[in-house]
């Protein structure tokens, strides 16, 4: 990938794990009419598997599959986990589109984190930005008389744990290739989810297409899990982290092919707003940039 510009790979890295995990998430969203979610997420795991330890050998890792479970890989991939149990009951109760805009608080909460973390300036512009995100978020979710529904809540609890994730993830060590990472996410998901499976559902016997949705979900979780954590290890976070809003933009056109879905005007509006918090954050880091480069 050396011949990609080094400016360029971050952000590219993060297009391609959004689009990957959006068609994830659509076979998933599939796969869970008929079958309950952590089943879903436990057979998505096996799948993920089985392409997975075969293109580790073929791509030469055999010998650092220890690696697999390194202490800062492990504990980067708990997180992984955690975000995913909350996300696969909301995706299975909630318009793709609106579960999928929760989840753009991710990349803001990454840049207050890589702040105070990692000593990332921010200012007063970048964090005013980071409300609306937050304030676009909550026109997703339209809280009712009644409250916030349970299943926006458990899509904001898996923008809040993968955030935490991508910042664990910077910690893991410069000779841990990435292949390794998201095959380790795809073990710890998988043995997570079994979990959750036994403790909360039943059993039920998936059908044929069921199987065929659950292994495609389960190659594009692959690819998803290594380009997300490449990007980030090659880029600086403020550039790739808006980024993430990708996933939106590939939601919404997931929605309106597959499920004929759109999201109503309050929700395009927060859709929106949360986009557009992320974009100018991009203009600004350009200009600075550009000021930098003329002093």
């Amino acid at each position: 990938m050396q011949f990609i510009p080094s400016n360029v790979r971050g952000p590219l890295f993060m297009i391609i794990s959004t689009g990957s995990y959006l068609v994830n998430d659509t076979m998933m969203k599939l796969a869970t009419t008929g079958l309950p979610p952590y089943e879903v997420l436990l057979l998505r795991g096996a799948a993920a598997t089985l392409w997975g330890v075969p293109l580790l050998l073929m791509l030469g890792y055999a010998r650092q599959i220890a690696l697999l479970f390194e202490r800062k890989v492990l504990r980067r991939n708990l997180f992984e986990l955690l975000a995913i149990l909350c996300y696969v009951v909301a995706l299975a109760n909630m318009q793709i589109a609106d579960s999928t805009a929760l989840g753009q608080v991710t990349p803001l909460i990454v840049l207050v984190g890589s702040s105070m973390l990692f000593g990332e300036k921010i200012g007063a512009m970048r964090m005013a930005l980071i409300g609306l995100g937050f304030v676009g978020a909550l026109m997703v979710a339209q809280p009712t008389m009644q409250g916030i529904s349970v299943y926006a809540l458990l899509a904001l609890g898996n923008a809040a744990f993968a955030a935490v994730r991508d910042l664990a993830g910077r910690k893991v060590g410069a000779e841990v290739p990435g292949m390794i990472v998201a095959i380790s996410a795809v073990l710890v998901v998988l043995v997570g989810s079994g979990a959750a499976h036994l403790v909360s559902e039943q059993w039920v016997m998936p059908e044929g297409h069921h199987l065929l949705l659950i292994a495609g979900a389960g190659l594009f979780l692959i690819f998803g899990h290594f380009f997300i954590f490449m990007a980030y290890r090659v880029g600086p976070t403020s550039a790739v982290a808006p980024f993430y809003y990708c996933f939106t933009v590939w939601a919404v056109i997931s929605g309106l092919l597959v499920f004929r879905q759109f999201p109503n005007a309050l929700a395009v509006c927060g859709i929106l707003l949360v986009m557009a918090s992320g974009l100018i954050i991009v203009s600004l880091d350009e200009r600075k940039r550009r000021l930098a480069m003329v002093a």
